[in-house]
Formats: structure tokens, sequence, C-alpha cells
């Protein structure tokens, strides 16, 4: 999957993209609109805390460090065991995933609160009035997408991102 960005003059012609993206078949939960915070988004489907925060990278980063942390650990229990008890391939297991869980939920809670760096080039124009139009589309179709807006919205200025691989 590749995210577009639209950055679009106003909301009339967001919404008229929104129409055409939405009319060759894109569903609404692949488009995500952000505009400043006096503009109203009517009409058009609002970016979520998926998209406006760093919630993602946190939980990604949080299970992987999590993960390795829990399994040193394991491993420290099963070459040390405590008092005696003798621990096997489960408390390595366990200890990894328990880890794994830990480090995703801290981290989320931490990056939820930080904005989405991929928007900072943005900011500005948005802050100006602008809004962005994310969408979300297989990374065949970007060229045809990207054609078919400019064709019919010339306005438009468009950037294209590598998401990461979810079902």
């Amino acid at each position: 999957m590749r995210r577009l960005f639209f950055l679009m003059p106003d909301v009339e012609s967001c919404q008229s993209v929104v129409a055409e993206l939405e009319e060759t078949g894109i569903p609404e939960r692949h488009l995500h609109a952000v505009a400043g915070i006096e503009q109203r988004l009517d009409g058009l489907p609002e970016a979520g805390i998926l998209q406006k925060t760093e919630l993602t990278h946190g939980l990604e980063w949080g299970a992987g460090l999590g993960g390795v942390a829990g399994g040193l650990g394991g491993l420290l229990a099963m070459a040390f065991p405590p008092a005696g008890i003798i621990l096997g391939g489960g408390a390595l297991l366990t200890a990894a995933v328990a880890g794994a869980g830990f480090g995703a939920v801290v981290s989320a809670l931490l990056s939820s609160h930080e904005h989405n760096h991929d928007l900072d080039a943005f900011q500005r124009a948005i802050e100006a009035g602008e809004v962005l139009l994310m969408v979300d589309i297989p990374r065949d179709d970007v060229a045809k997408t990207q054609e078919m807006i400019l064709s019919h919205h010339p306005e438009a200025h468009i950037g294209v991102a590598k998401l990461p691989q979810t079902n």
C-alpha cells in the first residue's frame, strides 16, 4: 500500500476529489482529511488517531524491543533458575510474549501523543487554510490515481509515502 498526500486549496475542492475517488472504488476507510483547527470538514472522512499520531510506529517498536528484552530475561531465568526451579522453553516464550505486550502498551501510550512526522511538510499549508487528503491505495494504482486527480484538479499538490504492510 502507498499513501498519497493531496494538498487541496479548500474544503470544496477536497470534497470533489473524495467523490471522484469513491466513484473509482476507493473505500471511505482509506480516505483521511486533515485541516486547521478553525476549519470544518463537512462531508469529509476525518483522519483518526492512527493517521495523526505515531501510534502505529510506537506499537511496532515497543513490541519488537519488548519481545527482545523479554526473551533475554527468559534466557537469564533459564540459565540461573530461581530457588532450584527448572525452567524450559515455555518460560522463554512466555517471557518474550510478556515483554512484547508490555513494550507495545508502554510505547503506544507514549507515541499516541506524538504527532505524525509525515505531516510536518504540510503543517504550514494546513495552518494557512488548505486541506490535506491522505489516500491509501495499492502500489499499482498510484500513477493512475495521480493522473486522474491532476487532470481534474491541477491545483492539487501530491506526495507519496510507503505504508507499513497491513491487511
